[in-house]
């Protein structure tokens, strides 16, 4: 069994009612719009039905025979034969412009609410993954989340706009000419009513099969978009190591899959098609045949034996578009299944106090308190997997105004403690406290504020200079200007084509690594945190820029507290302490002096590093 069949057999199995209820909410929103789109059922049904009436009627009145449609024409025995027929086909282009018209503002209406609902939940989509916990894009491919946030969304947003109304709609229009055949031969009623019930068993099966089929289509196109995606940002590697064959290989193999899944889903759409065309046909030779039989018995006359034969028909055409509407919302069922997952997602970090906003007396004092910037780790564990500690135990102050920097091999825990300390993700054991308080107990957005870290590969938005600087904050140009000078890089934006206006294309390819790496550091300037992170922030300078922005960081490292990752020994040693990691744990603190004092760790990595260099 493949791993998209192993996940939709484990999946939990809801039924269709309980899907309908979790759009119910963004229904109520368009209410109004909803409910007018219904009422325009009732005279849209009422005309359709009376458009096989009117053409039985005319038969009848062309034969000079009695009529079962005395009611409510029988005032045309008063008038000629020709008058009576022209008052006739008055009525029935009247009711072909009626339901014409009813029919379109109730398509104009369900569009616009389908769109409206679409809208609605791809916006309350967007918001709940960028409120998830990064733990969750750990283990979530990229394309599978676009594929929720696009194809899945739009499918969903059918339900309303060509599905559940239309459904109404379908239903309301046969219950009415249930009624109307009933009234006026009930035999030939009877019969076509019973060939519904052996239709409708069938239809549902095709479409149980076809939901299912649907669903293993749509995990097949999220394997699709994954593969496309990473081959796309990564198309730098793919071609220096000569992929392109290979990956493309690949490619084709999951695109077969999905060619192979949306196949199966077209087969039991087509059989619902076909098996109502051909039921419908089976019901106008039933009533040709029974009412032939009437008709020689006396018990029926012409003009409803025609009639029927266009009951007939009309009674299967909104059968057939049931159907057809009903793969729509099945297809739309699926994709409240896969959004409800990310929906249903737990958001793991929350705010404590969320909607209160007055922040925490101690919270203000901290604010106020120029001596800002202390941290501690209280016996902090930390696991990305259950048991499997990258943190164990680590027990640590950082003294306000204090530079510390962290050190160890590859995967001792160093970027875990900066992701810990943002709370980007939240400690198995212990607690982290910023001035006391913990950091739990703080706002997300008041402790992200309080501090500010540089990765070693600043990301960049599509747009200019200056909006990648402030981020969407209100700060003035002057502001821009000054964190850009403070930390010399202003020099190097003002050579830019149009200076703080220049356009950055998506990651800022335009620009080089050093100048991307200089922006985010005028993104912390403009900022004045009390807490300063760098990781591997000046990896990716070359020596010239590198040179030119230390000056800059001496100048922004005053009064603040400051965490320096760096792979480079010989950049931290002015730190006032280090912190030395191994495996998780806390090994080795002092000074640069005094660890190679000891001969330990930190001794052996230096010297490592000064054989290399």
């Amino acid at each position: 069994m493949s791993l998209t069949a192993s996940r939709r057999s484990h999946r939990p199995q809801e039924t269709d009612w309980r899907l309908f209820l979790r759009l119910a909410p963004y229904a109520r929103r368009n209410s109004r719009l909803l409910i007018w789109s219904l009422v325009f059922l009732v005279p849209s049904a009422i005309a359709s039905t009376l458009q096989p009436v009117v053409i039985g009627k005319a038969v009848s009145l062309l034969r000079q025979e009695p009529s079962a449609f005395d009611f409510p024409f029988g005032f045309l025995r008063d008038f000629p034969v020709f008058q009576g027929l022209t008052i006739l086909t008055q009525l029935l282009l009247l009711t072909m412009v009626v339901r014409l018209a009813l029919d379109a503002a109730q398509g104009y209406l369900v569009q616009h609410v389908g769109q409206r609902i679409t809208a609605d939940i791809r916006s309350d989509l967007f918001r709940h993954v960028t409120s998830l916990a990064v733990r969750f894009f750990d283990r979530t491919p990229v394309g599978k989340l676009i594929t929720r946030l696009t194809s899945d969304v739009e499918a969903l947003g059918e339900v309303f706009s060509t599905g559940a109304i239309g459904v109404f709609s379908d239903l309301f229009t046969m219950l009415v000419i249930t009624v109307v055949m009933f009234l006026t031969q009930w035999q030939l009623a009877l019969m076509l009513v019973l060939m519904l019930v052996p239709v409708t068993a069938l239809i549902i099966y095709f479409q149980q099969q076809y939901r299912q089929a649907n669903y293993r289509a749509r995990e097949e196109l999220s394997d699709l978009n994954s593969i496309l995606q990473e081959n796309i940002t990564g198309i730098g590697v793919v071609q220096l190591f000569r992929r392109e064959q290979l990956n493309s290989d690949l490619f084709r193999q999951v695109n077969q899959r999905y060619i192979k899944a949306v196949d199966r889903t077209i087969y039991f759409d087509s059989a619902v098609s076909s098996t109502l065309e051909w039921v419908s046909l089976i019901a106008i030779a039933g009533v040709l045949g029974v009412g032939g039989w009437l008709i020689r018995g006396n018990t029926l006359d012409f003009g409803t034996l025609s009639t029927f034969v266009l009951f007939a028909q009309r009674l299967f055409d909104p059968l057939r578009q049931f159907a057809e509407k009903f793969t729509a919302i099945q297809a739309g069922f699926t994709a409240v299944e896969r959004v409800s997952e990310i929906l249903n997602e737990p958001i793991e970090i929350r705010d404590r106090h969320q909607g209160n906003d007055q922040l925490d007396d101690r919270a203000i004092g901290v604010e106020s308190n120029p001596n800002a910037g202390e941290i501690r780790f209280e016996k902090v564990w930390f696991a990305y997997k259950s048991d499997e500690y990258v943190l164990q135990d680590l027990d640590f102050v950082i003294h306000p105004g204090e530079k510390v920097a962290l050190v160890g091999p590859t995967g001792a825990g160093k970027s875990s403690i900066i992701r810990l300390l943002s709370r980007l993700y939240e400690p198995t054991k212990g607690r982290i406290l910023l001035d006391g308080i913990d950091i739990r107990e703080l706002p997300q957005a008041e402790l992200r504020r309080r501090m500010a870290i540089i990765l070693q590969d600043g990301f960049l938005f599509v747009g200019d200079v200056k909006s990648n600087i402030t981020l969407g904050e209100s700060y003035s140009f002057e502001e821009v200007q000054i964190a850009a000078e403070k930390t010399n890089v202003a020099r190097l934006i003002e050579q830019l084509p149009q200076g703080y206006n220049t356009m950055l294309r998506e990651r800022g390819t335009n620009l080089s690594g050093g100048q991307k790496q200089l922006l985010a550091f005028a993104r912390a300037a403009i900022r004045d945190p009390k807490i300063l992170v760098l990781d591997e922030a000046t990896a990716s300078l070359d020596v010239v820029t590198e040179a030119m922005i230390q000056d800059a960081l001496e100048r922004l490292l005053e009064n603040r507290t400051a965490i320096v990752i760096a792979h480079r020994l010989s950049t931290i040693r002015d730190v006032d302490r280090i912190l030395v990691l191994k495996r998780g744990q806390l090994v080795e603190v002092g000074s640069h002096e005094e660890l190679l004092t000891q001969g330990g760790l930190y001794a052996s990595l230096y010297r490592l590093q000064m054989l290399e260099d």
